[in-house]
C-alpha cells in the first residue's frame, strides 16, 4: 500500500477515535444536564471541532474559545497580564485561569483549557516542544496536568485534543470502586 494511503488511513482512524470520545462525552453531558466549553491555544479549536462533529452537540456545547495569543487570553477569558508575565502562557496557573474564564464567560458548568508548545519551534529548556498544560473544571475549581507529547506539530495537537476529551469524560464519569 502506498505511504499516502497508509497516512490517510491512520488519519481516518484517529478522527474516528476523536468522534467516539466526543460521542461518549455528549452522552455523559446529556445524562447529567451539563454544558461544556473549551478554551484552546495550541490546539486551535481542535477540541471544539471534535465536539461539533457529533450530531446534536448543540444540546451540550454552545461556546468555545480559541485564545492563541496572550492578548486574546486577557480579553476573552480575563487571564491577568501579571499572571501571563510571571508564569508564561504554558503553565498550570494560566490554564486554570483559562478554564475558569471560559466557564464564567460562557455559563458552562464544565470546561477544558489547553496551552502548550506544539512546535516545531518555540520550545525552551524549561518548556520543550511537546509540553502541554491542560485544565478541567468550572468557574470555581479546576484540576491541571502537564503532558509531554512526542511527534511533530500535528501529532502534539492531536494528542492534546484526545487528552482533553478523555479528561472531560473522566470528570463526568462516576467513580469506580
Amino acid at each position: 500500500m502506498p505511504s499516502a494511503d497508509v497516512d490517510t488511513m491512520v488519519l481516518n482512524l484517529m478522527a474516528l477515535d476523536l468522534l467516539v470520545l466526543a460521542e461518549r462525552l455528549g452522552h455523559l453531558c446529556q445524562g447529567q444536564d451539563i454544558c461544556v466549553t473549551t478554551a484552546e491555544s495550541c490546539t486551535g479549536g481542535g477540541v471544539a471541532s471534535a465536539i461539533t462533529a457529533v450530531a446534536g452537540s448543540s444540546n451540550w456545547f454552545e461556546t468555545g474559545y480559541v485564545t492563541y495569543s496572550n492578548a486574546a487570553k486577557r480579553r476573552l477569558l480575563g487571564v491577568s497580564d501579571a499572571l501571563l508575565t510571571a508564569q508564561g502562557a504554558v503553565s498550570r496557573e494560566v490554564v486554570d485561569a483559562m478554564v475558569a474564564g471560559a466557564c464564567r464567560e460562557s455559563g458552562a458548568q464544565l470546561g477544558v483549557a489547553i496551552s502548550g508548545v506544539a512546535g516545531p519551534g518555540g520550545g525552551s529548556a524549561e518548556k520543550p516542544v511537546g509540553t502541554v498544560w491542560l485544565a478541567w473544571g468550572s468557574a470555581d475549581a479546576s484540576h491541571a496536568e502537564c503532558r509531554h507529547f512526542a511527534g511533530d506539530r500535528q501529532a502534539v495537537r492531536e494528542q492534546a485534543v484526545r487528552e482533553a476529551l478523555i479528561g472531560l469524560i473522566r470528570h463526568l464519569s462516576p467513580s469506580e470502586g
